[in-house]
C-alpha cells in the first residue's frame, strides 16, 4: 500500500512520504459488576505528507480502495496552503531490534478477556463498592516509508487491564483504581499485584483523618507523580522550545535537578505497548537520555520540529490516519540511580520510615490545568493518606498539594523501591521535601 501511494506522488510532488496502519481491538468492560460490552473493531488508514514548490500538505483516508491518486491530489490542495518549511525526508537506514509483539496477544480470544474481567469482578468485590472492570487486546500493524528510500514497518499487540473499586459511605465517597498494560497478556501474579495494589489502598482509606498543613514532606506514588512529572515532559519538548515556552530551552548541558534523578525516553523498551523500531516518519529508533544525573541532555524532535529548529529528528514522530505527525513520547522512564526493574511492592516503596508527619499522594484533581511551562501546580487531592510517625494513619479529604517541580526536584528525598509501568511511563515512588500542604 505504502508502494502504491509513494508511486502515485512521484513526479507530481517534490518529495513525500507515508504511513499505513490497520489495528484490530478487541474490549469487554463489566459495570458494577456485570458485563456490560464486548466486542470486536477494526480500523485501517493511510496517511500522506508531501511537499510541493517548498510546502507541506497532508491529508488521511480510511477509504484504502479508493485510488491512490486521489489521497495525492488532496495532499497537493492542502500544501497550496501548507506552511513553507525545509523539510528533508530520511532515506534507507537499518532500524533496531525490538521486541513488539507477543503470540499469546494476537491469539487471545475473547472469550479469555471475558473470564479474566469475571475473576477481577469476583475478587475486588466488596460489601457497599462497585467494580468496574475492562480488558483489551489490541494488535495494530504499521508501514511507513519515503520518496527518499525509507523503508519499515512492524507489528506491536497491548493488552491492558483496568479496574476501579467505588466505596459510596453517606456523602464520603473512596474511588481506588489501578490498571496493567504490556505487549503480553498479564500473568497470574501480575493481576495478584492488580488485585493487591487496589484492596491494599481501599482498606487503607476506610480510616479518614485530618490533613496535615504546612510545608511538609510528601510522597508521590508512580500514579501520583503525574503532576511533578508534566512540566518536564512540556519543557523537553523541541516544539515548546521553539515556541520559547520551554523553561529548559537554554539548560542543555546545565545541572537543574538532584544529580540522583534521570529521566529518558526509551522506545527500544522490550514488551511495551510504545516500543518500535522506528517512528512514524521512518527514523531508526533509538534510547534518548532526556536528564542524566540532573543534567539536561536532550530535547525530543521529529522532523518539523527538526527543521525549524536545524537540527535532527530524534525519532519521536507520532502520526494518524488524519493530521499531520507530531512530536511525542513513546516510553519515559524516572531513575534515581540508573536501575530498573520489578521493586517492593510495599506502599510507598519503603519511603515511610522517617516520617513525622506528611502525605502520601497516590491521585490528584486537575492534573494538566495551572502553569505546566513554569512548573507550578496546584491541585486538590483525589486519594491521599496522612503519614505519621513513618505509618500511613488514614485517608485525607479536603486537602491540597502546591509546589513547583523545578523547584522540588532540585532536593529529593529519596526514591522508592517501587518502580513499575504505568501505560507508557516508569517510575517509582518520590519523597519530596517542603510540598505546600493545606485544607480546603
Amino acid at each position: 500500500m505504502i508502494d502504491r501511494v509513494l508511486a502515485a506522488a512521484r513526479g507530481r510532488s517534490d518529495a513525500a512520504d507515508a504511513m499505513w496502519q490497520a489495528t484490530e481491538r478487541t474490549a469487554v468492560s463489566f459495570e458494577a459488576g456485570r458485563l456490560k460490552a464486548a466486542g470486536v473493531t477494526e480500523e485501517a488508514g493511510v496517511n500522506l505528507r508531501v511537499v510541493h514548490g517548498g510546502r507541506v500538505g497532508v491529508a488521511g483516508t480510511t477509504r484504502l480502495d479508493a485510488p491512490p491518486a486521489d489521497l495525492v491530489e488532496r495532499a497537493l490542495a492542502s500544501a497550496t496552503l501548507g506552511e513553507a518549511l525545509p523539510l528533508v525526508f530520511p532515506g534507507a537506514a537499518a532500524a533496531p531490534a525490538v521486541a513488539t509483539a507477543d503470540e499469546r496477544a494476537v491469539a487471545l480470544p475473547l472469550d479469555a478477556l471475558v473470564d479474566t474481567g469475571r475473576a477481577l469482578v469476583e475478587r475486588l468485590t466488596r460489601e457497599r463498592c462497585q467494580v468496574n472492570v475492562a480488558v483489551e487486546r489490541a494488535v495494530s500493524d504499521a508501514a511507513v516509508g519515503s520518496s527518499a528510500g525509507a523503508r519499515g514497518g512492524y507489528r506491536t499487540t497491548a493488552v491492558s487491564v483496568s479496574a476501579d473499586v467505588t466505596r459510596i459511605a453517606g456523602d464520603d465517597v473512596l474511588m481506588v483504581s489501578d490498571y496493567y498494560a504490556a505487549s503480553a497478556p498479564p500473568t497470574a501474579a501480575e493481576l495478584d499485584a492488580l488485585v493487591e495494589s487496589i484492596t491494599t489502598r481501599l482498606e487503607l482509606g476506610l480510616a479518614i483523618v485530618a490533613p496535615p498543613e504546612g510545608a511538609l514532606p510528601v510522597i508521590f506514588t508512580p500514579p501520583g507523580l503525574a503532576a511533578v512529572l508534566l512540566p518536564l515532559e512540556h519543557a523537553l519538548s523541541g516544539k515548546t522550545v521553539l515556541q520559547g515556552s520551554s523553561r529548559l530551552a537554554d539548560q542543555l548541558g546545565a545541572t537543574v535537578f538532584d544529580e540522583r534523578f534521570s529521566l529518558t525516553d526509551d522506545p527500544l523498551a522490550p514488551g511495551r505497548p510504545g516500543s518500535r523500531p522506528l517512528d512514524d516518519e521512518g527514523v531508526p529508533s533509538a534510547t534518548l537520555p532526556l536528564v542524566e544525573r540532573g543534567v539536561v541532555r536532550q530535547f525530543i524532535y521529529d522532523l518539523e520540529t527538526a527543521a525549524r529548529a536545524a537540527t535532527r529528528s530524534t525519532g519521536h514522530g507520532h502520526r494518524g490516519v488524519f493530521g499531520k505527525p507530531q512530536a511525542g513520547y513513546t516510553n519515559l522512564i524516572v531513575a534515581g540511580s540508573g536501575k530498573r526493574g520489578a521493586g517492593s511492592v510495599v506502599f510507598g516503596g519503603g519511603l515511610l520510615d522517617g516520617i513525622r508527619d506528611g502525605l502520601l499522594v497516590d491521585d490528584l484533581i486537575g492534573v494538566g490545568q495551572g502553569n505546566v511551562a513554569g512548573g507550578a501546580f496546584s491541585h486538590p487531592v483525589a486519594l491521599a493518606y496522612r503519614v505519621e510517625r513513618g505509618r500511613i494513619t488514614g485517608r485525607v479529604k479536603d486537602a491540597a498539594v502546591a509546589g513547583n517541580a523545578y523547584d522540588l526536584l532540585k532536593r529529593i528525598g529519596g526514591f522508592g523501591s517501587d518502580g513499575r509501568w504505568l501505560g507508557a511511563r516508569f517510575a517509582p515512588s518520590l519523597l519530596l521535601e517542603g510540598v505546600s500542604v493545606a485544607r480546603r
